[in-house]
């Protein structure tokens, strides 16, 4: 069994990989996130200079439609791929696969619904006890927050006056 962090990052660089080797480039980045039975994965800078170039040169909704129509069919096209990637990873079946891309800011999101939530590993903590520390920094008053901290002089130091 996984932990959640394993499952993303095994998600990030299988569809890394898909990225660069169905779409002749990989992402500048690329992250995971499981949530319950959705796997959301956004990737950055996935335009490649010939599709960047498209987008720019034809009308706007012209080359976006076009662009998105390919992009669409490619992800359609190896979806197998993906799918049997996700299942051998999180060990559970994937029910749909949706995707979406921005032509303006080269981001592409796949979302994957999965038949149910994954196992997860539970982390061990280092410290049974340890809880967060819920301060804000703010000069001038002590961590209780009970008021000012002295401002008294320093025992064996002169100072100028």
């Amino acid at each position: 069994m996984k932990s959640q962090g394993e499952i993303e990052a095994a998600i990030c660089d299988g569809v890394s990989r898909f990225e660069q080797e169905y779409m002749g480039r990989g992402p500048k980045s690329v992250n995971a996130h499981l949530l319950g039975d959705l796997l959301v994965v956004r990737l950055q800078g996935v335009l490649t200079a010939a599709e960047q170039q498209l987008a720019k040169s034809l009308p706007h909704e012209k080359g976006r439609d076009l662009l998105k129509q390919v992009r669409t069919h490619l992800i359609e096209t190896a979806r197998p791929v993906m799918e049997a990637m996700v299942q051998e990873v999180t060990g559970v079946a994937v029910l749909s696969l949706h995707h979406d891309i921005s032509t303006l800011t080269g981001e592409e999101v796949v979302l994957f619904t999965l038949a149910e939530a994954p196992g997860l590993r539970e982390l061990k903590r280092r410290y049974a006890s340890w809880k967060p520390l819920r301060r804000s920094f703010n000069p001038g008053v002590d961590d209780s927050g009970a008021g000012q901290l002295p401002t008294r002089r320093l025992v064996g130091i002169r100072t100028r006056q």
